[in-house]
């Protein structure tokens, strides 16, 4: 049954419901507008649970009552109705983050960045006005239908002269806190900036940067754990985000930006930040955050890296690898005349080994010859070897080939994956989609398999046509 009236509030439809309760559409006659209504009912809660609860409403309505911000979502009352406590807010016509996030689409680099950056300009005038989010998640992010970002959900914001108690973590989110959150100090600017980097980190992955079991769990890596490279996961993000990550992510506040202003400028040039040194990453390491713009320059680079370990291998490793290639160069140029004389000819026997490319660097193939294919191919079982070179006449000189072999012509296998699933070609994992939209196979059958944890697997078998698209459509539910 429809709610008629909530305080002044006339209900004019149901807009969803959130993690506490529905959210109403409803009508203002004192100002004669439209406006979201968000609600959480109190029948059976304890009275201490009860006004914690209106507590926190009061204090949104404070908080984000004071920052007047395009990017940050008006508030325009508070109250509450019997059994339900409700928070009126500015009526958006658009959909949260963690809607998009989870409906699959795979997000340009362009429209990420230009998401949080508007994410951060809303916070950098939170933090100038000294409101601190401390929940910021992907469901607390609206995103219009104007492409105009706005920041919600300011309930466990604290006000500049309120006392603030670890009980208030309970209405955190654990995917998203920093450190210093995780361990009961002090939350500052720095928290929400961390918090962002998590944000970002997901729309780039289309992953939480921390998971676990339980909340024990996920503090676990929170604390003690950095989150694989977002260009890891999916090669074909430009690098820069991997700086402005890593930065944004830091364990300790002084590493991180200062202020978000400086993370909303690089967010806008992430294509001009230079790459991250060519050093081996895993999941266990901690990424670089060196100084990459002018605005984080002044932060030096001793003082970004961990204890001597990046800084050494730049300023040592550099130079040695410079004058290996350089050596190795010189010696191929002398020895060039007796490889033409001496060079055994190739085998006509020996077929190529079929490969499987991954998308995925985490899950490397061992080397294998290379062939003329596209980084994005997978080479299956029912790809046919090139054809074998046939042996030079004796005493004669290898002529170079006039023409680059030709490769068989291979389809596409288009994927749309909800919410996401781990995609396996006859056995092998090629990658996680999203982010992964599209493997191409040489023609013949496979075997598709695609995998979420939490549901059982989709499988399904193939037969690819030279230059045919097939489409993979599957919604775990």
């Amino acid at each position: 049954m429809l709610l008629a009236q909530l305080g002044r509030f006339k209900i004019t439809g149901t807009l969803g419901h959130s993690a506490m309760g529905i959210v109403y559409q409803a009508h203002d006659p004192l100002i004669e507008r439209t406006v979201a209504i968000r609600t959480v009912s109190c029948t059976g809660l304890s009275r201490a649970e009860a006004e914690a609860i209106e507590q926190r409403f009061h204090r949104e309505a404070k908080s984000a009552g004071r920052l007047d911000h395009p990017n940050i979502v008006s508030i325009h009352d508070v109250g509450r109705s019997d059994d339900l406590a409700y928070i009126a807010i500015e009526f958006l016509s658009g959909q949260s983050l963690r809607d998009i996030l989870d409906s699959g689409l795979v997000l340009p680099p362009e429209r990420i960045a230009e998401i949080a950056a508007q994410i951060a300009d809303g916070l950098a005038f939170a933090h100038a006005n000294n409101v601190v989010h401390r929940d910021l998640k992907p469901a607390n992010i609206m995103v219009l239908d104007n492409d105009v970002v706005k920041i919600a959900d300011f309930g466990v914001a604290p006000l500049p002269s309120s006392a603030h108690t670890v009980a208030d973590m309970d209405f955190a989110s654990p995917h998203y806190m920093s450190p210093e959150q995780v361990t009961g100090q002090k939350a500052d600017g720095r928290s929400d900036i961390f918090a962002l980097g998590a944000v970002l980190y997901e729309m780039l992955t289309g992953r939480p940067p921390f998971t676990g079991d339980d909340r024990n769990a996920i503090f676990d890596q929170v604390l003690n754990k950095a989150p694989t490279l977002p260009s890891v996961h999916n090669p074909d993000r430009p690098q820069g985000f991997d700086r402005i990550v890593a930065r944004a992510m830091a364990k300790h506040p002084d590493q991180r930006y200062q202020n978000a202003d400086g993370m909303a400028t690089d967010l806008r040039n992430y294509r001009h930040i230079a790459e991250l040194p060519q050093i081996i990453q895993n999941s266990d390491s901690t990424p670089p955050p060196v100084a990459t713009t002018p605005a984080e320059a002044a932060v030096p680079l001793k003082a970004v890296t961990a204890p001597g370990g990046y800084a050494r291998a730049l300023r040592y490793g550099a130079p040695l690898i410079v004058a290996a290639v350089l050596a190795g160069w010189l010696l191929q140029r002398l020895e060039a005349p007796l490889a033409l004389s001496t060079a055994p000819a190739p085998s006509s026997t020996a077929a190529e080994t079929p490969r499987v490319e991954l998308t995925d660097p985490t899950e490397a193939a061992p080397p294998a010859p290379q062939v003329a294919e596209s980084s994005a191919d997978v080479a299956g079982p029912n790809a046919a070897p090139p054809a074998p070179a046939p042996a030079p006449a004796p005493d004669a000189v290898p002529a170079a080939p006039a023409t680059t072999p030709l490769v068989a012509a291979k389809g596409r296998i288009r994927l749309a994956i909800t919410p996401w699933g781990e995609v396996y070609v006859d056995g092998k994992k090629a990658g996680v989609s999203p982010p992964l939209t599209e493997i191409r196979l040489p023609a013949g059958k496979h075997r598709i398999e695609i995998r979420n944890t939490t549901f059982a697997p989709r499988r399904q078998n193939v037969d690819l046509a030279p230059n045919a698209s097939i489409r993979i459509k599957h919604k775990f539910e």
